[in-house]
């Protein structure tokens, strides 16, 4: 072992013994004489819908994301409206589709985003804090809606990453996963009089994906799956598909496997975190009034239709994990295939601290689903990318039905694609063309467009 290794192993060994040696706070009586729910929102970066054991995954074992599935609810239809990590990001905070918001892509932002759901708690009497990947314009300073701040610059960096808490860059040594937990950690401890939400958005699992030392040999005798897409012919699919696989790692079957091994020794450092931050809240004895969501800001290809990354519709791109755990309103071992999107989580958390979530907001609350109740929700939702250079996934929208899958590319002339997600779950038969699929068809267009309008 390297001298730089031992020093990590060495830091991540300290932080944690500090951190469990912080002193004990208890929270009951703070939060509970309000009567209202504290907040503890994970987002990741780039895990697929399907990167947890508790979704079926073939070999990662997830057992602390499984634990809020198993206390909580799974939503197995949770999607984003935009896949790419900074829109995606402020499609949360905001609960405003990416075309609102204005942040439409992963650039240097400098606009001022529309009011937060941390901004409405904490006015509302919230002790609020944020520790991780912000990644909205390449800053690092301290956000308004936070009176707690820890975060870097752009993508920041697995190892040893510079950290801005409270406005002070601080050189650190470690993992970063490891030390944003630490930091969530040590804050949930210090003594509270208000009711808090904390979000903690990992770097994890965005490329290039780079595992915890004490994970770099975990999945090495696994033999990789591969998906059934990954060499379509590609008959029916857009030009820009057809063009991209050629150059996709997919292709380079030497690489993937350890490609998808290192995706997926990060998510187990992720779930490791998870595990943290509820023993935390159950040592302090505010768990159960405590809302837990988990969730990523995106999918992820891994050589499905011989791509890689994510922005494109298809499913691996747009899906993500859900998981919800409260155990005043949601019943354990819970699964619910209703559509959840990314821009239902500020008005979810506004709706259940009892406050009112800003004008514009677009999302809906998913309460009513977390109480077992399911009429009149949506049947479906629109989607929306904006070509940004040196991506090869042109600007594109489209709409998704419970079945139906329908995908525009205005700015080119790339082929529509029509899918049947009952009879083609991995999208392999464009219908577009299809006579037989005409009405379906002409009705997704003009729902679509209904869509573009009632969104603006």
């Amino acid at each position: 072992m390297s001298a730089k290794e031992l020093s990590r192993r060495q830091f991540i060994a300290g932080a944690g013994a500090a951190a469990l040696s912080l002193p004990f706070v208890d929270l009951r009586g703070a939060s509970a004489a309000e009567d209202r729910p504290n907040f503890v929102f994970i987002l990741t970066d780039d895990q697929r819908y399907d990167a947890m054991s508790c979704a079926g995954h073939p070999f990662l074992r997830t057992p602390n994301m499984d634990r809020v599935a198993k206390e909580g609810v799974r939503f197995t239809n949770a999607f984003v409206t935009i896949s790419l990590c900074s829109p995606s990001r402020a499609c949360f905070l905001t609960g405003q589709y990416a075309h609102r918001h204005g942040v439409v892509n992963n650039g240097n932002f400098k606009g001022q985003l529309p009011e937060t759901f941390p901004q409405v708690l904490q006015k509302a009497g919230y002790e609020t804090a944020y520790v991780g990947k912000w990644h909205m314009g390449n800053i690092d300073d301290p956000r308004p809606g936070f009176d707690h701040w820890v975060s870097f610059k752009g993508q920041g960096a697995y190892w040893d990453p510079l950290l801005n808490i409270n406005g002070q860059r601080v050189q650190t040594n470690g993992y970063v996963t490891d030390l944003l937990t630490a930091q969530a950690v040590e804050w949930l401890k210090k003594p509270k009089s208000k009711p808090f939400c904390l979000c903690l958005a990992h770097k994890a699992v965005h490329a290039t994906f780079e595992p915890a030392l004490r994970h770099s040999k975990l999945f090495e005798d696994v033999k990789i799956p591969r998906p059934a897409s990954i060499r379509e012919n590609l008959e029916g699919k857009p030009k820009w598909v057809r063009e991209f696989q050629g150059t996709a790692l997919a292709a380079k079957e030497d690489r993937l496997d350890n490609f998808i091994r290192n995706y997926n020794r990060t998510v187990v450092g992720i779930d490791d975190s998870v595990g943290r931050v509820l023993s935390t809240l159950e040592s302090l004895g505010v768990l159960d009034n405590t809302v837990v969501i988990f969730t990523s800001d995106n999918g992820f290809f891994q050589g499905e239709h011989g791509l890689k990354d994510k922005r494109a519709m298809y499913e691996e791109s747009i899906r993500i994990p859900f998981l919800v755990r409260y155990p005043k309103l949601v019943h354990p071992e819970t699964v619910n295939d209703q559509m959840v999107l990314n821009i239902d989580i500020c008005p979810t958390i506004l709706d259940l601290a009892g406050a009112q979530p800003p004008n514009g907001t677009q999302g809906k609350s998913i309460r009513p689903l977390l109480k077992g109740k399911t009429s009149g929700w949506r049947t479906d939702f629109l989607y929306e990318y904006f070509r940004e250079g040196g991506f090869a996934v042109p600007t594109n929208r489209g709409v998704r039905t419970r079945r139906w899958k329908y995908i525009e590319y205005p700015d080119s002339d790339n082929t529509p694609e029509l899918y049947d997600l009952k009879n083609d779950p991995v999208e392999m038969r464009n219908l577009v063309n299809d006579a037989s699929h005409a009405k379906t068809l002409a009705a997704l267009k003009a729902r679509l467009q209904k869509l573009l309008v009632e969104t603006k």
